[in-house]
């Protein structure tokens, strides 16, 4: 073997430790404990430790530890670009870069989660993905505290608090935090739609608006509220939902400081300020502040009821008076009094019932003075001095001055009993029909007499009996003056004549 050949590496008893691996890598940073081929590489990497970047770019001052650093930025000036993908042209400025770029068109993915197996193309990638099982959050915002997983998104969250949108719409000069954001808007203008929807076809202009879209294909509902395990296809619609429980109302009127859960409700409450109705019935004129106001105000000219209850098969023309009747099927009552614990199905109905504690009667009669907590209890009221019967039986044309009254009515046409008995199945008409069912499984008889202390199930039956005791007779034959305690009575002994 020739002197030129011979190779110059002895063995050095303090490399023992590590054997081979020590032996090649004889070079080591006493800082970090890291080992290297060449004392070059290592004098590069004690340049991490003492800051030291002596290689400037001349045009913006940037300092690096290494002089290949220094060459692939300086491409940022120049535009070069000379790694390029043989499948699509795409360039680069490092070669690296172009390594991963090529892992989208082989759907490589080699850095993979040992927590959950998921693959990634970058491992810087798999560390961002990796803080999601130990929570890390390394970058905090010196502000107000808040930890992000990945420097990106603390600079995007830094700009809540400065107001910087430095990405501005070209045409109409609206400005971003962030670059995504812009280009969402920019479809507004250009009306693209990208993401279809391969079930329906129909077509949005976010990839999130898609996935909560596809939700009602698949009825998935993977946001659950902690409080009452009800299921939303949206994480905003969740939040909504629970400032029902909390009672949280972000939104406030300037005008008049009242406060609204979600910002639509405060829009449509401004109006109320200036009685701006934008959207016009084209068929009668009538104005509406909200479109789906007047979307809803359509269907009353066509006829249409849309929205179906998958139980008993009644239509809405709302999706949201939809949901109020199927709380009389779930017996869902999500709106809470905060001072007797009484629960109800509809948020208005908990604002009529908080005005009993308050005394609060803000709608008053012309005619008598008399204060209702309510204005359909104030029209139902009005029809005693009028006499007149505003809701009519659209099938025998009777009247009715309590809009409750109709719909009773109308059961009786359509045979509908949309209160059942859990125990023995027997449908009923009304609510208080129920009720008083149900005391008969239970033997219950809440209404005493106070003269003979006898026990009814229904308030009705226990008026029935006093009579007994009183003689009144209230039911008078026209014909002949005779006078009865029941209606019953009256209409048997009308038969005679």
């Amino acid at each position: 073997m020739t002197g030129s050949s011979k190779c110059k590496c002895r063995w050095d008893p303090k490399y023992q430790l590590g054997g081979v691996w020590e032996r090649e890598q004889p070079y080591k940073c006493q800082l970090c404990g890291k080992r290297f081929r060449q004392s070059g590489n290592l004098k590069v990497h004690q340049r991490i430790h003492t800051v030291d970047r002596p290689y400037k770019c001349q045009l913006c001052g940037k300092g690096f530890s290494r002089s290949g650093c220094l060459k692939t930025h300086q491409r940022i000036h120049t535009g070069e670009r000379p790694y390029k993908c043989q499948l699509c042209g795409k360039g680069f400025t490092h070669s690296t870069n172009l390594k991963k770029h090529q892992r989208i068109h082989t759907g490589e993915r080699p850095y993979k989660c040992h927590l959950c197996g998921k693959g990634f193309r970058q491992s810087g990638s798999l560390k961002k993905h990796q803080r999601i099982h130990t929570g890390e959050r390394p970058y905090k915002c010196q502000l107000c505290g808040k930890g992000f997983i990945q420097s990106a998104n603390l600079k995007l969250h830094q700009r809540i608090h400065t107001g910087e949108q430095p990405y501005k719409c070209q045409l109409c000069g609206k400005g971003f935090r962030d670059s995504g954001s812009l280009k969402k808007h920019k479809r507004i203008h250009t009306s693209e739609r990208p993401y279809k929807c391969q079930l329906c076809g129909k077509g949005f202009n976010h990839s999130g608006s898609l996935k909560e879209h596809q939700r009602i294909h698949s009825s998935e509902r993977p946001f659950i509220c902690y409080l009452c395990g009800k299921g939303f296809n949206k994480s905003g619609s969740l939040k909504e939902h629970q400032r029902i429980h909390t009672d949280e109302r972000p939104y406030i009127c300037y005008l008049c400081g009242k406060g609204f859960r979600q910002s639509g409700y405060l829009k449509r409450h401004q109006r109320s300020h200036t009685g701006e109705r934008l959207y016009k019935c084209q068929l009668c004129g009538k104005r509406f502040t909200l479109s789906e106001n007047l979307k809803a105000h359509q269907l009353i000219h066509t006829g249409e009821r849309p929205h179906k209850c998958m139980v008993c098969g009644k239509g809405f023309n709302q999706s949201g008076n939809l949901k109020k009747h199927q709380r009389i099927h779930t017996g869902e009552q999500p709106y809470k009094c905060q001072l007797c614990g009484k629960r109800f199905n509809q948020s208005g109905y908990l604002k009529t019932h908080q005005r009993i504690h308050t005394g609060e009667q803000p709608y008053k009669c012309q005619l008598c003075g008399k204060g209702f907590t309510h204005s359909e209890f104030l029209k139902e009221h009005q029809c005693i001095h009028t006499g007149e019967r505003l809701y009519k039986c659209d099938l025998c044309g009777k009247g009715f001055n309590h809009s409750g009254n109709l719909k009773k009515h109308q059961r009786i046409h359509t045979g509908e009993q949309p209160y059942k008995c859990q125990l023995c199945g027997k449908g009923f008409k009304q609510s208080g029909h129920l009720k008083a069912h149900q005391q008969i499984h239970t033997g219950e008889r809440p209404y005493k007499c106070k003269v003979c202390g006898k026990g009814f199930s229904r308030s009705g039956s226990l008026k029935e009996h006093e009579r007994i005791h009183t003689g009144e007779r209230p039911y008078k034959c026209q014909l002949c003056g005779k006078g009865f305690r029941h209606s019953g009575s009256l209409k048997t002994h009308q038969r005679t004549h």
